[in-house]
């Protein structure tokens, strides 16, 4: 959708860009330069500046999300959990480019080379692209079905609050966690399956589905909260990259992501623990590399806590998110969907070198 927080980020679902510029963008065109390859995103045709625009490094937090949630609701991925999955894509490039129109002035001094202050791109198409990938990501959300609509547009509704409103207030990290909360309920909505009956439908048939989707929606809050808790931790921490912190800051963050690791990696449901090795080797793997991908670079943040080291730990907290879902989602019953999910970090962090996610 951006602890991302984004949502955010990125699209409010995670932290993204407008998470880690919450205090003030970047340290300054040659540190954003330094940390996260943007040096090499300066004027460049104009498809690398939508690419550069709404960071699609980072997209690869998303689908883990979704599929996290259904598994964590006891349902495995079907049409309209794809279909909720590219609802949330949208909704997360989304809030990475109303994240830039929103930040446009202040990145024209603290990170110039940014599509939208080095002319690349123009404000007004910024906020277009903005406005048009909501709208594409609740079309898809309605296609899913009711459900997955009312959840979408609340985290709509929380991206455009984060980028517009919320970002530099205390409440922007809670935001920010609110929305990668929503998404990952977001795919617990969407498994659910849609009742049918002979009869048409009818009222009953639509408490009965209501009841389904409530208790999803339940079991799923456990799996959500976890992922709102490391995108609240990493996007308190990216609301100092800009001016540098205090050691402790960082090592708070990285004490709470180890926290998280232990729950993760723990025992998950009877169907999951009396599903051979791989259901009991995969979510404590996956739970390890978590803990791996966050304690370097944030235990280096708290040696040193400079904007350029604690934009590196906010980036890594960014990608961790895929091997903290691949936990969820392997230790709610679906081992072979949570390996399938640690597929994806090569490919995220390859691409991080071209496209900073921050």
């Amino acid at each position: 959708m951006r602890v991302v927080p984004g949502a955010g980020g990125g699209v409010g679902m995670g932290v993204r860009a407008g998470a880690s510029r919450a205090a003030g963008a970047g340290a300054g065109a040659g540190i954003a330069a330094a940390s996260s390859g943007a040096g090499a995103l300066a004027p460049s045709p104009a498809g690398s500046a939508w690419l550069a625009l709404l960071r699609v490094s980072a997209l690869f937090s998303v689908p883990g999300d979704l599929l996290a949630g259904a598994a964590a609701a006891g349902y495995g991925p079907g049409p309209r959990t794809l279909l909720a999955a590219g609802s949330s894509l949208c909704l997360y490039e989304a809030g990475m480019a109303l994240n830039d129109w929103a930040d446009r002035d202040t990145d024209a001094v603290e990170r110039p080379e940014r599509p939208l202050p080095s002319g690349r791109i123009t404000p007004a198409a910024a906020l277009g692209a903005a406005a048009g990938l909501t709208a594409a990501g609740l079309t898809l959300a309605r296609a899913a079905g009711r459900p997955s609509l009312v959840t979408a547009t609340a985290l709509a509704a929380t991206v455009w609050a984060y980028d517009l409103r919320l970002k530099n207030t205390p409440a922007g990290p809670l935001a920010m966690a609110c929305a990668r909360t929503l998404d990952v309920l977001q795919g617990a909505a969407s498994a659910v399956p849609a009742r049918r009956s002979g009869r048409g439908p009818g009222p009953g048939q639509g408490q009965g589905e209501g009841r389904g989707v409530g208790r999803a929606l339940a079991k799923a809050l456990p799996s959500a909260a976890l992922v709102g808790t490391h995108t609240l931790a990493v996007t308190t921490v990216s609301r100092r990259e800009a001016q540098g912190s205090s050691p402790a800051l960082p090592l708070a963050a990285w004490g709470v992501m180890a926290v998280v690791s232990g729950v993760a990696g723990g025992a998950g449901t009877k169907a999951a623990v009396a599903t051979a090795r791989l259901a009991d080797a995969t979510p404590k793997a996956a739970a390890a590399l978590y803990a791996g991908a966050v304690a370097r670079p944030f235990f280096h943040a708290a040696l040193n806590p400079s904007p350029y080291l604690l934009q590196r730990a906010v980036g890594s907290g960014i990608r961790a998110l895929i091997p903290l879902q691949a936990a969820l989602t392997a230790r709610a019953g679906a081992p072979r969907t949570g390996a399938a999910l640690l597929a994806l970090m090569p490919a995220a962090r390859r691409l991080s070198r071209k496209v900073s996610p921050t």
